[in-house]
């Protein structure tokens, strides 16, 4: 069995584009006739260029290979062009191939892809979402409303969830790390107020961040978090400096929680050794792939830490996320997008859903979905701004901050 044909979906999200304006969905055929599908998550360049990287990586380093051969496909990426270190442009095109290899070996053998990892650990696992509006809320001042994410709180506790995040401390900005607005942090402990009143001890409180402040600024907002007792402190500094991790770690009494912009078990092997955090978030496609994060989730065991699978992407990473959970014992949760998605789930043939707050195993073979094809070619992405961007203007100190949630599509 070999690796013959690459088709790549580049799909752009129906409103309101929850999960990114975009996603980079890869369709692999062997010469026997086999398809396997996977999700490339690397929005450093424009879908076009990201596309041409795809197929390089294919091309060149996987095309007429023996799909089982992920090992050496892997260091044939990692190392090629006498690079041999994490490379999130690279490592994103291959993980979203690597994916596609395993929905290939489980259709060939006839079964779901964790049973060719190690087996079921896990007959399901816990889910959580972010807070997203409803129906009746104003989606554009939702995200600085306490009183209507406490709403949306209370409808996802109903629906089952025993784990919400939410996203109030201020602007991404290209200038890297600020220190906070005193409006922000007040914000954020108004927020994180209401939310606990809402909820009560019924769900845990994920504090989500994205990079946004230096260590110093990270401190003083996540020690003003204490009282809260969120179960973790989502990404509070950028990922370029991995060290600087263990400097808020050190310092702030809720556990951190990074992972989703690292690439490969040598970026969270540093982050691990460095002691800058207690659990990992990968985004699998962008992490290496599955058997990548398979060993980073081993990493992450011998150090006490635990696994959280990133999800700000399509329903292929969610699937990829799913089968990898399932096989681990120090898995903490997996990230859902609400229910499953109403983009998301009809893509994959509903073929996974969030139930009671958790996500069964599944048993079909490969992913253990049925992607839609011509669902995907009615829904071409036909713009020119990146699957997620941030904002130039630097934080405002004077008046509020206004952040309308990941990649909103009016």
């Amino acid at each position: 069995m070999k690796l013959k044909d690459l088709e790549v979906f580049v799909i752009g999200t129906p409103p309101p584009g929850w999960g990114g304006r975009y996603w980079l969905i890869v369709r692999l055929t062997t010469d026997n006739g086999i398809i396997g599908y996977g999700e490339v998550y690397a929005a450093s360049v424009g879908p076009k260029a990201m596309v041409a990287v795809i197929e390089d990586v294919f091309e060149r380093h996987m095309q007429g290979e023996n799909p089982e051969n992920i090992e050496l496909m892997f260091r044939r990426a990692y190392s090629a062009g006498f690079t041999q270190r994490p490379d999130l442009t690279v490592m994103g095109a291959f993980s979203g191939l690597e994916i596609a290899c395993w929905d290939i070996l489980g259709k060939a053998h006839d079964r779901p892809v964790y049973a060719l990892l190690g087996g079921k650990m896990n007959d399901r696992v816990r889910a959580y979402t972010y807070l997203y509006p409803m129906a009746h809320h104003d989606a554009s001042a939702f995200w600085s409303s306490p009183e209507m994410q406490a709403e949306s709180a209370i409808e996802a506790v109903e629906q089952g969830f025993t784990a919400i995040k939410f996203d109030p401390a201020g602007p991404y900005t290209i200038r890297g790390g600020h220190q906070p607005a005193l409006s922000d942090i007040e914000l954020s402990l108004r927020m994180c107020k209401a939310l606990r009143e809402a909820v009560g001890t019924r769900a845990d409180l994920l504090f989500g961040t994205h990079g946004q402040f230096t260590p110093s600024g990270a401190i003083r907002l996540g020690q003003a978090l204490e009282p809260y007792s969120p179960l973790w402190f989502e990404e509070p500094i950028p990922p370029d400096n991995i060290l600087d991790f263990a400097q808020v770690a050190q310092a702030v009494r809720i556990p951190l929680a990074t992972g989703e912009r690292m690439t490969t078990k040598a970026e969270f092997g540093m982050l691990l050794r460095a002691g800058g955090a207690s659990i990992l978030q990968p985004a699998l496609g962008r992490s290496g792939g599955i058997l990548e994060t398979k060993k980073i989730a081993g990493m992450a065991e011998a150090f006490g830490a635990q696994v959280a699978p990133h999800l700000y992407a399509g329903p292929v990473e969610w699937a990829a996320n799913i089968q990898l959970a399932v096989t681990l014992p120090n898995l903490l949760l997996v990230e859902s997008i609400q229910l499953g998605g109403s983009f998301h789930r009809p893509l994959i043939g509903d073929t996974l859903k969030v139930e009671d707050g958790y996500i069964a195993a599944p048993s079909a073979p490969g992913l253990g979905i049925r992607f839609d094809e011509d669902l995907a070619r009615a829904h071409p992405y036909d713009d020119t701004m990146l699957h997620l961007q941030m904002q130039e203007a630097p934080c405002s100190y004077g008046s509020a901050n206004a952040f309308r949630g990941g990649a909103v599509r009016d």
